[in-house]
C-alpha cells in the first residue's frame, strides 16, 4: 500500500509565515517567467526596489534606479506620462489592474503588459504600489509563427486538393486534344436534356470529324495526327463558351454541346469554327500542316426529342457533310408533327 500524506492534523500557517513563503517564492517564479518587478513608495513616488530582469531592462545600476522616481529611471517623457497615469488609475481602482505599454527604449520598439497591485496602508500608513512587466513580444511571435504555420498548412491543403482535381480531371481527359473523354460529355449531354425538358430550352449537339489529311500529314504518322488533334481540341476549347462541353468522342468524332443555342445559331458559331480549322496553320519540325473538318448540327427538342434520336440525327448530318466532301456543316433535318 502507497503511504500519503495526511496534513489534516497540520496546523494551518500563520499570516506572517505565508507572506515569508510568498515573499520567497515570488521572485523565483517572476525570474523563471523573465518577468520584470518593481516596488514603488506611493509617498515618495520613488523606486524601493526591482529585480535582476527589470535592471537588465533598464540597463541600470541599482543606485541609478533605487531611491528615484520615473523622471529619473525613464529618459521618455511620453512614456513616463503613460506610466504615471496607469500607476494613478490603478491606486483609484484598489484592485488588480492590467494594461499594455507600446513604446520604443533604447532603439528598439518594445510592448508590455504590466499588472499593477497597490497594498492596503501598514501601521505606519505606509503604501506600495506593486507591478509586474511581462513582456509580449514572445507572445506576439509565437502567435506570427502560429498563424504563419496554419496558413501555410491552408495553403498545402488547397495545393493538394487542386492537385488532386488535376490528377482527377486529367483522367478525364484525351491525352491527344486535351479534351474531356465520351463518357464526361455524355454525362453532361444527359443533364442538358433534363434542363431543357425542365426549363423548356433548347440546346444544340455537333460532331465533328477531321477530314482525310493531306500527305503532308500522312507521311508524319502518328507525330502528323496528334498535332493535328491537338489544334482542333485547342480550337474547340477557345471556340466555345463555359458552360458549353467539347470531347473527344470516340478515335474518329469529337462532340460539342451547346447549352441554350438553337440550330441557326450552332450553325452560325461552328461555321466560323470550321473557317478557322480551315485556315490553322500547325508547324511540325518546320513543316506547314493545314486540315479541314467536317460538321453535323442537330438540335433538341426540334430535330430530335429524345437523347438517342439527338445522337443518331447529328451522326446523320455529319455523315451528310462527309458525302458532300467535307470542310462542310450540315443541319439535322427538322421533324414536323403531322396532325
Amino acid at each position: 500500500m502507497n503511504p500519503t500524506l495526511d496534513l489534516s492534523a497540520a496546523p494551518p500557517l500563520a499570516a506572517e509565515q505565508l507572506r515569508t513563503l510568498l515573499a520567497g517564492l515570488l521572485p523565483v517564479l517572476l525570474q523563471r517567467e523573465g518577468q520584470l518587478l518593481a516596488i514603488k513608495d506611493l509617498a515618495s513616488n520613488t523606486l524601493v526596489h526591482v529585480n535582476e530582469a527589470m535592471l537588465g531592462f533598464l540597463q541600470r545600476a541599482p543606485h541609478e534606479v533605487l531611491g528615484h522616481g520615473d523622471a529619473d529611471v525613464f529618459d521618455s517623457p511620453a512614456l513616463m506620462t503613460a506610466l504615471r497615469a496607469a500607476d494613478h488609475t490603478a491606486v483609484a481602482h484598489g484592485q488588480a489592474l492590467t494594461s499594455e505599454h507600446r513604446f520604443e527604449w533604447k532603439g528598439v520598439k518594445r510592448e508590455f503588459s504590466v499588472l499593477r497591485l497597490a497594498t492596503e496602508a501598514d501601521a505606519q500608513g505606509r503604501r506600495w504600489l506593486c507591478s509586474v512587466w511581462t513582456d509580449l513580444a514572445p507572445q506576439r511571435e509565437r502567435a506570427t509563427q502560429l498563424r504563419q504555420a496554419l496558413e501555410q498548412i491552408e495553403q498545402q491543403q488547397r495545393a493538394n486538393e487542386l492537385l488532386r482535381r488535376e490528377v482527377s480531371d486529367q483522367a478525364l481527359r484525351d491525352p491527344d486534344s486535351g479534351l474531356y473523354r465520351r463518357a464526361h460529355f455524355e454525362d453532361q449531354l444527359r443533364r442538358e436534356v433534363d434542363l431543357s425538358l425542365r426549363e423548356h430550352r433548347e440546346f444544340s449537339l455537333v460532331f465533328i470529324e477531321v477530314d482525310p489529311p493531306p500527305p503532308k500529314v500522312l507521311a508524319l504518322g502518328a507525330a502528323g495526327t496528334h498535332c493535328v488533334l491537338e489544334a482542333v481540341g485547342r480550337l474547340l476549347r477557345s471556340g466555345t463558351r463555359a458552360m458549353d462541353a467539347s470531347c473527344r468522342y470516340d478515335e474518329q468524332r469529337f462532340g460539342v454541346l451547346l447549352s441554350g443555342v438553337g440550330l441557326a445559331t450552332a450553325h452560325a458559331r461552328m461555321e466560323g469554327l470550321r473557317r478557322k480549322c480551315a485556315g490553322q496553320i500547325v508547324v511540325h519540325e518546320g513543316q506547314e500542316l493545314g486540315f479541314t473538318v467536317a460538321m453535323g448540327v442537330a438540335s433538341f427538342p426540334h430535330t430530335a426529342q429524345t437523347q438517342e434520336a439527338l445522337v443518331a440525327a447529328s451522326e446523320a448530318a455529319l455523315a451528310e457533310a462527309r458525302r458532300r466532301g467535307g470542310n462542310h456543316v450540315t443541319l439535322a433535318a427538322i421533324r414536323f408533327e403531322s396532325d
